[in-house]
């Protein structure tokens, strides 16, 4: 039997222009090198300083890779994460969170240099060549930590460990690192990666109602849950000091209007959602499906099997309390009137014969 690999068509699309571009870049960057030019392919990879000649490169260069070791690196993080949130998320949703995470921080970078250099005088800004995965590597371990945040990951046998909401503070770490090594795109694509990729799972991405208390047949709209906080993503003893700046820089964006500032019913709406995901049996992070389909079919059985006890039961309190709410009201609202009982007549009282009532009177209408 021949071996079939089951990958989502968007994994699939992003996996396939990974290795094409850069195959090409590398194809390119050889020729270059043989004839002595500079390295750069400016229509592959975003410049800066050409990239209004090649627009496009604002999302096919989140695609190229320079070396085969950062190919292996973005393919298999595709690959795994890739799978894993088409299939939690559905194909719609991946693509406009892998256009968000792909456009947004490329974005920003070229008017981040192109600002740098005309304060500085640098010309040398406009000509750092901007690539690679960064930014959907950030964008991925955002969505583990709105997913799965108590998720342990065991590498080596059980050697080191690790839960996926500790990830993303991780992952900055190292690229902050690298800055001694001269990798300043890389740290600056890491931090704007993740600014984008938790703005837009915070205020705008639409995702299911798993706890059943939206009325919006669209789903819930952003994820207004403590837990995914922004401070959330650091260690608990820097948490005060970023939640003070977060809050300040929300206040003000409050204040020009970008923002729309949570109710207390959102919060606790999105606490629930928060709930019902980790009770919800997702698919596991790097199992295979084949091998543990049984074990999460059988979870994703059993939350259906729940959700919809839970919503059973709202839907009688809804039916009694509405019953119990109209029979209140139909003595005001209905239309016709209750059958009257007749009235009884006044009896005259008896009076024995020869006898008259006092102060009887008696009216006699006039025959015109």
């Amino acid at each position: 039997m021949a071996l079939r690999i089951n990958i989502p068509p968007v994994t699939r699309a992003i996996l396939s222009a990974v290795c094409a571009l850069s195959f090409l870049h590398g194809l390119a960057r050889w020729r270059y090198y043989d004839s002595g030019l500079d390295q750069t392919v400016p229509y592959l990879t975003l410049v800066p300083g050409q990239f209004l000649l090649y627009p496009w490169t604002l999302l096919c260069a989140t695609f190229v890779e320079k070396n085969i070791f950062t190919v292996a690196i973005t393919g298999a993080t595709v690959f795994y994460g890739g799978k894993y949130l088409e299939r939690a998320w559905g194909s719609r949703e991946f693509g406009k969170f892998i256009l968000v995470v792909a456009l947004v921080p490329n974005f920003v970078l070229v008017l981040l240099y192109i600002c740098y250099s005309a304060l500085t005088g640098n010309p040398t800004a406009n000509e750092r060549v901007v690539c690679g995965g960064i930014a959907i590597q950030a964008g991925f371990l955002v969505a583990f930590k709105q997913l799965v945040p108590e998720h342990t990951v065991t590498i080596l046998r059980g050697m080191v460990k690790s839960r996926v909401k500790h990830f993303p503070a991780l992952f900055l770490l190292l690229n902050a690192i690298g800055i001694l090594l001269g990798t300043d795109v890389t740290f600056n694509l890491s931090w704007v990666g993740l600014l984008a990729s938790w703005t837009y799972l915070r205020f705008y991405k639409r995702q299911p109602d798993l706890s059943g208390t939206s009325t919006d047949a669209l789903g819930i709209k952003g994820d207004a849950s403590e837990t995914f906080a922004f401070a959330c993503f650091f260690p608990d003893a820097v948490q005060p000091p970023i939640s003070f700046i977060a809050d300040k820089v929300f206040s003000l964006l409050v204040s020009i209007r970008i923002c729309t500032p949570f109710s207390a019913e959102d919060i606790a709406s999105g606490n629930q959602q928060a709930l019902a995901r980790g009770e919800a049996g997702l698919p596991s992070l790097l199992n295979n499906p084949a091998r543990g389909g049984i074990r999460g079919t059988g979870k994703r059985e059993e939350a259906e099997r729940r959700r919809a006890l839970a919503l059973k039961a709202l839907d009688q309190r809804l039916q009694a309390a509405s019953a119990s709410r109209a029979a209140q009201q139909q003595p005001a609202t209905t239309s016709t009137p209750p059958p009257q009982q007749p009235t009884p007549q006044p009896v005259a009282p008896a009076v024995a014969p020869g006898q008259s009532m006092l102060g009887e009177t008696s009216y006699t209408p006039d025959n015109s």
